[in-house]
């Protein structure tokens, strides 16, 4: 059996992320922001507070691994934590004003790598693209919740 990696969607999208990182980064460090901030950032840049249950889901990891990304935001001064009233075992946690004030920044940010990745596709290429994409993380979802049992 002969693997070809350019026919595996696994590898070719693996790669695209590992392109997609220090691409992200390299605009992101002069914020004082990495690409592991984004998920929260994108969770929270519209003013939101919400739980790390939460955060986790949204990002799609580990708690363990949400908890060590809010440590090192929070010792930066990018979020905040404050008691959830619901629920006295969680806190919520929201950007700080300094954070907020990176939102846009982060934004352009983002924004300039996705039209860098995508500057080689049509309109309908990009369209296609998402649609895609979209159905592989629904698949790939629905397969890990039947696997779970």
């Amino acid at each position: 059996m002969s693997l070809d990696r350019h026919r595996s969607a696994g590898y070719m999208i693996n790669w695209a992320a590992r392109v997609f990182t220090p691409a992200i980064d390299l605009r992101l460090k002069p914020l004082g922001i990495s690409s592991a901030h984004l998920p929260v950032f994108f969770a929270l840049g519209g003013g939101d507070a919400l739980p790390q249950k939460v955060l986790a889901v949204a990002a799609a990891v580990e708690q363990p691994t949400m908890a060590a990304t809010l440590n090192r935001m929070e010792r930066d001064g990018l979020i905040k934590r404050v008691p959830d009233p619901s629920d006295g075992r969680s806190s919520l946690v929201s950007l700080t004003k300094t954070a907020r004030a990176k939102v846009a920044a982060v934004s352009e940010a983002t924004r300039e790598v996705n039209e860098a990745a995508l500057s080689g596709l049509t309109d309908d290429e990009r369209g296609a693209l998402f649609a895609l994409l979209e159905k592989v993380i629904v698949a790939l979802s629905q397969d890990a919740t039947a696997r779970k049992g």
